[in-house]
């Protein structure tokens, strides 16, 4: 859980994102815009960091609940299952992104071109 606030701290900057937000004339409905943006923002990304934190201990928990207790037999812990799906979540976004590319080539080789003589 450490690791997910700490990782958030060092990522996002609430009083930067209420800035941003104001600069580019955008506005929390509700909210006044300054500090009182920058604190609704760090409220609310500590609360999405504590679900996910809790869900994230619980993913790696559970093998070695589940082997302990139910003896069931797992050859792999709830870090190799957060690995194993992050792996696969970017192998598909890469793959989907491969696929667009050759897609969008085959529709620009076939395109013809008006005002060009070749």
């Amino acid at each position: 859980m450490f690791f997910c606030f700490f990782y958030t701290a060092v990522t996002t900057n609430p009083n930067e994102l209420a800035e941003n937000l104001r600069k580019f004339g955008g506005f929390v409905p509700g909210v006044r815009p300054g500090k009182h943006t920058a604190d609704f923002f760090n409220t609310i990304i500590t609360r999405l960091t504590f679900s996910g934190a809790i869900y994230l201990s619980l993913v790696c928990i559970l093998p070695t609940i589940m082997i302990s207790i139910f003896k069931v037999n797992v050859h792999f812990g709830g870090t190799t299952l957060l690995i194993l799906v992050g792996v696969a979540l970017d192998t598909m976004s890469q793959l989907q992104a491969h696929l667009v590319s050759q897609n969008y080539e085959g529709f620009l080789n076939q395109a013809r071109l008006r005002g060009r003589r070749v």
